[in-house]
């Protein structure tokens, strides 16, 4: 019967294949010659360190990851675990990807379910050094083996990876969202406060907006709660949430008053506002606080002249103007609720179009937002929706290759942003227009039907645009 393969046994095969010695190998490696010869000849043989591995690994010419399946029993050497061992190697093995051997690890680790607290450490530790996809298998492992449903590291890993998953696609926010919201009243207040903002700004973006309401009452409440506490107490004790206090309890109006506007209840959206419109009052803002609190007052106009805008209130646009070239960042929201209320209520907008058009041509070369404190991923959902209500506004007004034009710039936004519902509805459009298009403007709607093949993989992400951040 052979004997089972075990990292040992391999490093001394190459050895002998490549006619090293301890000494010459040891040179080849930068191991020390008596170190290296206690790891295959000590009784008990010396432990060998992930780095000690990698080194042997490349000095034999082999790619990284070559002896880890084998490491795995060296982690459990003698039939326990060792963390010295195990902890080094589960971060390098997640470093390089090598998800399997973190299974394996894991899996031997759960037979005592005692590890688990030590796992969430090391999830945690992960977690705060900002690696975050790093951290999830172990999130995940804490999450699949905690025998206490109330555990609060079990509410806590469920945040963190809904919290890790929010840049990803929509369709796996909303899968990490619904395995959080059962226990996001269970996780330490500042997670409280930070997931509720998050599900308010993930079901907008999702287009659910009684659960978007839902979520933002939620989050005016408790802010609210907290406000009081922090008054009557005078300890004062600081969260450690992601954002000022003030960002949560001005979005807990501004995300309501915002899903109510895309239902079309404008007037009861308006009501909102007041909300956050003047949070001056707010105790220990700080500089930081201060900031957001302007922002929110510049919001507040915003949205209050949007939303009249919307309403066909035509008599504010001169004003709305002016808000737009004094407050560049609003320009593209502003256009986009110009231009949806044009095509709602029919009025002509060219010459609002023609004030703007250094700006339009910026958007239309490259959108650029680097003095916006939107994030981009924001902006290029917004320009999407603004070509697209453009195209609208063009074909209604009979120019077709101005409509066409727009149209491209919409699908080549869509397939960016892998927006597949615009991109359809778009297609639709070339299609139904497609005898009124340019030789160039054919081509260059071939060209991005042939990048549609290439991303056919690309799962889509549905998005819109709001003033929140």
């Amino acid at each position: 019967m052979e004997n089972a393969t075990t990292i040992r046994s391999e490093i001394e095969k190459e050895l002998k294949l490549g006619g090293y010695t301890f000494n010459s190998f040891g040179q080849a490696t930068g191991l020390n010659r008596g170190i290296f010869s206690a790891m295959l000849n000590g009784n008990p043989p010396k432990p060998i360190s992930v780095r000690q591995m990698d080194l042997i690994t490349k000095a034999f010419n082999y790619p990284e990851g070559w002896l880890y399946d084998l490491y795995v029993d060296e982690c459990f050497y003698d039939g326990r675990p060792h963390w010295k061992r195990v902890k080094p190697f589960l971060i390098r093995c997640v470093e390089v990807g090598n998800l399997r051997c973190v299974e394996k690890v894991l899996s031997r680790l759960m037979e005592d379910l005692n590890h688990i607290p030590t796992i969430f450490t090391l999830a945690e530790e992960l977690y705060e050094e900002g690696k975050l996809k790093e951290a999830i298998p172990f999130y995940e492992c804490v999450i699949e083996n905690e025998k206490y449903q109330h555990s609060e590291r079990l509410a806590i890993s469920h945040y963190r990876i809904f919290s890790i998953s929010v840049s990803e696609s929509m369709e796996r926010n909303l899968e990490a969202a619904l395995r959080f919201v059962p226990f996001r009243n269970r996780v330490p207040l500042e997670y409280h406060l930070d997931g509720l903002l998050k599900l308010s700004n993930l079901y907008f973006n999702l287009h659910q907006w009684k659960e978007t309401e839902r979520y933002a009452d939620e989050l005016r409440a408790l802010a609210t709660i907290v406000c009081k506490s922090r008054e009557t107490n005078k300890k004062n004790v600081t969260l450690k949430t992601e954002r000022h206090l003030v960002v949560y309890y001005g979005q807990g109006y501004l995300i309501k008053g915002n899903a109510l506007e895309k239902q079309e209840k404008y007037e009861e959206a308006m009501k909102y506002i007041s909300g956050y419109a003047d949070l001056s009052w707010f105790e220990n803002l700080g500089e930081i606080g201060q900031k957001e609190v302007q922002k929110f007052t510049l919001w507040a106009n915003a949205n209050q002249l949007n939303l009249k805008i919307l309403m066909g209130d035509t008599g504010s646009l001169p004003i709305y103007i002016q808000f737009l070239k004094n407050n560049p960042p609003e320009i593209l929201l502003g256009l986009l609720t110009i231009v949806e209320s044009a095509n709602k209520h029919g009025f002509l907008i060219e010459n609002i179009l023609q004030q703007f058009s250094r700006e339009l041509n910026s958007f239309n070369d490259e959108l650029s937002m680097e003095t916006s404190y939107y994030e981009p991923s924001f902006s290029y959902h917004t320009y999407a929706d603004f070509c697209y209500q453009l195209t609208i506004y063009m074909f209604n007004s009979h120019s077709y290759e101005n409509g066409i034009y727009y149209v491209l710039k919409c699908l080549r936004k869509c397939l960016q942003i892998n927006n597949k519902e615009k991109f359809m509805i778009c297609t639709a459009i070339f299609g139904k227009f497609r005898a009124q298009a340019t030789k160039d403007q054919i081509s260059e709607y071939e060209s991005i039907m042939e990048e549609v093949l290439i991303s056919a993989n690309k799962k889509p992400e549905v998005h819109s645009n709001y003033r929140a951040l």
